[in-house]
């Protein structure tokens, strides 16, 4: 018997509360979001019908409390609760006690979650049902000694992996018998940390692999079908950051045998609702069961505009009591969709995460692109939370057209205010074998690794100058109220120009300029002078001339940072204060934190002899670990911090003097 859901809860936050919140209005359901301190003015709170406040920021503390969760339930009367992608999505207590409070769960079963909440478990299921698995250990026991005389009995290289969760939480690939031990305490740790368990499996690993994941979706009527797979193998810190469909590397014979043999995993779970069964395709076609997610995945977008289908909305369905609307022949599988994960994390510092304030968001429409942003302008990037900023998502007839529609609608959006990884998901797209599907999961190691940066040339750097400085001269010139017919920067000597010098990375611009009259500049920036005229200006739009190009640039503000984004570049400008502060600097040998963080453990005391490179205590941020090195041979001079502070960005931790 089918019943109407009225009223949903999303236990969950940001895009993944937006995205689901967004199919519940075409459904005509009410929506309840719940929110942590941290997350009181994000965009998904203001867009529920109703929200709930469940205390500080840390996820322990919030978002992963099923008590206070089930008694916002209540408190809004909603009658069913949508966990999202993670967090509590593949908790088999959160599912039973959503039962137990007669409040609909919409996933799947506990029993299911559970099944496929150990790796170890689900390995020797799927096993047993005649789907192709890894040779690994299933991790009977924790040991170190254990751990590692397993390790080397599989053979290198192995991975490690944490049993209770994904997402690359608790993943390390170890290649030498001497990095075992320090992998198996950092993965443990991160394991325990990210899922409440610390077991971890070890696996043989296999070289040069893809990620090939194919959706399911099954009903409480016995009916499961798949609706094709996802390429998941762009990936850095074992997580996904590009996903498309279809596969480059399937063709159908192989797309029906490894859809069949997902299908026969989730049958053997008897499985409802949206899962995920995902594969290691080795480079001989050969197959191997990896995992089961028991929720719907982030990149189920792609699945949603080649099928046609609202995963969505098909959950809500199932979770009602209904029977599937069609049929395994009945699944369209037409044109390609290919999405990228935007983070606030900066490539060249080895993808490090960022947080901060989104000083502007702008992607304008196009066809065949679709947004599911969990930030908007003003919005703050905390550290508490993973740092995904939004999914980009295009579309077309064929590959090259989705791939073409996504290379626009990257060097469109402005996103400033934090470091990102737009530039770098440029550069993957427009590397040669990403183009030709020439892929693995080590794509970025071996075509990319030496080119993280921004690579914003010299030239470049300069054009953002001039308009950064012309753009400030049109402001300053409106918001003037004294002597308004007197144009800004006026002097006695005319034949002096203004100047304004700006830091760019690790670079510094200078631009010299004079208003000509008739919006008309002489513009001096490095060995070029120009003439520019400004054709228009409204914030935060400039448009400019120079000869017989013209050229448009988007400005935003924020302080003594402005921020020049173009189709071509996008670039951050500090502008150089006229008597810098040098209180600030830091002290030769000096180590400071990369971003705001907790420190977890400390390896060094005071006066100990350290060598360059040595790792000198482990921060957590943003869900993920962080070592903090030597900066040179020495000896430690300064500690100023202890196992279990709280540090902010650039504060400094400890000092390394010459020996």
């Amino acid at each position: 018997m089918s019943i109407t859901i009225q009223k949903v809860l999303v236990a969950n936050r940001g895009e993944i509360a937006r995205r689901i919140m967004r199919t519940c209005r075409k459904m005509g359901i009410a929506t309840v979001a719940v929110y942590s301190d941290a997350d009181a003015s994000m965009p998904f709170v203001a867009e529920a019908d109703e929200a709930v406040l469940l205390g500080p920021a840390p996820s322990s503390e919030s978002y992963l409390c099923i008590d206070k969760i089930l008694e916002a339930a209540a408190l809004t009367h909603a009658d069913a609760i949508h966990p999202g992608y993670g967090f509590l999505a593949e908790n088999a207590a959160f599912a039973d006690a959503c039962g137990e409070a007669k409040v609909i769960f919409i996933g799947p079963s506990p029993d299911a979650i559970r099944s496929m909440g150990s790796k170890r478990e689900a390995k020797a299921l799927v096993d047993n049902a005649g789907v192709p698995v890894i040779p690994g250990y299933d991790g009977a026991s924790q040991d170190p000694k254990d751990l590692a005389k397993e390790a080397l009995e599989i053979g290198f290289p192995v991975l490690l992996k944490a049993s209770a969760g994904g997402g690359g939480k608790g993943m390390r690939l170890v290649r030498e018998e001497a990095g075992l031990p320090d992998a198996i305490a950092s993965a443990a740790r991160e394991a325990q940390s990210s899922f409440g368990d610390g077991t971890l499996l070890v696996e043989k690993y296999i070289d040069d692999p893809r990620h090939v994941e194919i959706q399911i979706l099954g009903d409480s009527h016995g009916n499961l079908i798949h609706l094709n797979e996802r390429e998941c193998s762009i990936q850095r810190r074992h997580q996904k950051i590009i996903e498309e469909t279809p596969s480059p590397a399937l063709d159908a014979a192989l797309r029906n045998e490894m859809g069949e043999a997902a299908v026969v995993c989730g049958k053997a779970i008897g499985y409802q609702n949206a899962g995920t069964v995902e594969f290691i395709l080795a480079p001989d076609q050969s197959f191997y069961f990896l995992e089961v997610n028991t929720r719907l995945q982030v990149e189920h977008p792609v699945t949603e505009l080649v099928t046609g289908l609202d995963l969505v909305e098909e959950q809500i369905l199932v979770a009602q009591g209904e029977a599937l609307r069609m049929s395994q022949e009945a699944v369209r599988f037409e044109g390609a969709a290919i999405e990228v994960r935007l983070y606030a994390e900066d490539p060249a510092a080895g993808f490090l995460p960022q947080s901060g304030k989104i000083v502007d968001w702008n992607l304008p429409p196009a066809e065949g692109l679709r947004v599911d942003s969990g930030v908007e302008a003003g919005s703050e990037v905390s550290i508490h939370y993973d740092p995904m900023l939004a999914k980009i998502i295009t579309s077309g007839e064929n590959r090259p057209l989705a791939l073409q529609r996504m290379r626009r609608a990257l060097r469109s959006l402005s996103v400033q205010g934090v470091t990102t990884n737009r530039e770098f998901l440029l550069r993957v797209l427009d590397h040669p074998a990403f183009i030709a599907g020439d892929i693995d999961t080590h794509f970025i190691d071996k075509h990319l690794q030496d080119e993280l940066g921004d690579g914003v040339s010299e030239a470049d750097q300069q054009r953002a100058a001039i308009a950064a400085a012309l753009a400030d001269q049109q402001r300053r010139d409106r918001e003037r109220v004294l002597v308004p017919d007197i144009p800004s920067g006026w002097r006695n000597n005319y034949h002096t120009p203004q100047s304004v010098e700006y830091t760019v990375g690790d670079g510094e611009v200078r631009v010299a300029y004079r208003h000509l009259g008739d919006d008309r500049f002489a513009v001096w920036a490095g060995e070029v002078d120009r003439e520019v005229r400004i054709v228009s200006w409204e914030s935060p739009e400039l448009t400019l001339e120079e000869g017989s190009h013209r050229w448009g640039a988007r400005i935003s503000f924020d302080g003594e940072r402005t921020y020049v984004h173009t189709s071509r570049f996008s670039v951050a400008l500090s502008r150089k204060p006229r008597f810098p502060d040098t209180s600030q600097e830091i002290p030769a040998g000096g180590c400071v934190a990369p971003m705001p963080g907790k420190v977890v453990e400390l390896r060094v005391a005071g006066g100990d002899t350290v060598q360059a490179g040595q790792v000198l205590m482990i921060m957590e941020a943003m869900k993920m670990e962080h070592s903090v090195t030597a900066p040179q041979d020495g000896t430690v001079s300064q500690l100023g911090v202890a196992a279990g502070d709280q540090v902010d960005a650039d504060a400094l931790l400890a000092v390394v003097v010459d020996a």
